[in-house]
């Protein structure tokens, strides 16, 4: 098939490489020019374009596929840009991470233009190019079905994880990595949640190993006074733990092993001090919509809210709160910070 790729960073690059390799053709763009020769030479697209409206020109296959791998701010005014461009029945693909709410706003407006909107939540990263890509997605039934050479090209297969069992007769595309979730804004609805518990399985190894990181805290030095709480029994953390090696440890028969665990221990082995970080974690904004949707739906969700808070902590967005509690405990008690 024949696509352009809107979007031709690292994930995007890598994705129109996988389509490339696979014998799809694919015209890529972005908005430096340097960015476009360069996957040119690299051979991750079959052509460059110079604007978007190049990138519907050299589509020569109808209907055209246009599929966007840019941030979820720039979708709008990308979509606006390119429809002058189209034809009735072509097809643009959101394959970033814009909320699902957005979705159905753009494929009703996008319906009265008799173009096909389809949104597509993509995870696997910079790894994807060798690894494949899954991929949820929202649309209507036989625009999905149209791409399906597309997705399946880009999702993993089958043998990148073992069958569960009882599914030898169950058919579908799950088990091959791509699924078609829903009507549009599903795909996204099914990668929004998805990143949540990202969120959540990172906070619960961060938190964990920083259990172990501390272990030896009745080994330090502590200050004696009266605003500072003693470490009970002292004797009870005399440990120094290496955390390379107990993360290594672990991803071998453990039930917490994960590809995130992984990449912790190969982060781990180059840094064990982690010094190249700041620890300052950024939010992309789907923790955030997960996080609303269960507060719509009336549904606790303890483990992801705390794990959104705490990336909003290490920002230091709760440094003034801090400075509150400080301020107070002087007020009533005369307590000076140390």
């Amino acid at each position: 098939m024949e696509l352009g790729m809107i979007g031709i960073g690292r994930m995007g690059a890598n994705m129109a490489q996988r389509l490339v390799r696979a014998g799809h053709k694919v015209v890529g763009y972005a908005r430096t020019a340097s960015t476009v020769e360069q996957r040119v030479k690299e051979g991750a697209i079959s052509s460059g374009a110079t604007s978007l409206e190049d990138v519907v020109n050299k589509l020569s296959t109808t209907p055209r596929i246009l599929w966007l791998m840019v941030p979820a701010a720039s979708v709008d005014d990308t979509i606006a840009q390119l429809l002058p461009h189209l034809s009735p029945n072509d097809i643009i693909i959101d394959g970033g991470n814009s909320n699902y709410q957005d979705d159905i706003r753009r494929a009703n407006e996008l319906k009265k233009h008799n173009i096909h909107y389809v949104d597509c939540g993509t995870s696997g990263g910079v790894w994807g190019l060798e690894r494949g890509y899954c991929e949820m997605i929202g649309g209507e039934d036989e625009i999905v079905k149209y791409l399906d050479p597309i997705f399946k090209v880009l999702a993993p297969g089958i043998e990148a994880a073992s069958r569960t069992e009882g599914r030898e007769n169950k058919g579908g595309t799950a088990e091959y990595g791509y699924l078609h979730c829903g009507p549009h804004g599903a795909g996204h609805f099914v990668k929004m949640v998805h990143n949540g518990i990202e969120y959540g399985i990172m906070a619960a190894y961060a938190e964990g190993l920083n259990i172990l990181h501390h272990a030896n805290i009745g080994k330090r030095e502590h200050q004696v006074d009266a605003e500072t709480a003693p470490v009970q029994s002292p004797e009870h953390y005399q440990y120094d733990m290496n955390l390379p090696e107990i993360t290594e440890l672990w991803r071998r028969g453990s039930v917490i092993s994960s590809w995130l665990l992984d990449l912790t221990a190969h982060a781990l082995l180059q840094s064990p001090d982690l010094s190249n970080f700041s620890g300052r974690v950024a939010d992309s904004g789907e923790g955030r919509w997960t996080v609303k949707a269960a507060i719509d739906e009336g549904v606790p969700a303890h483990v992801l809210s705390a794990a959104l808070y705490d990336r909003f902590e290490s920002r230091n967005e709760a440094e003034f709160a801090n400075k509150i509690l400080s301020a107070m405990r002087f007020e009533f008690g005369g307590h000076h910070e140390r």
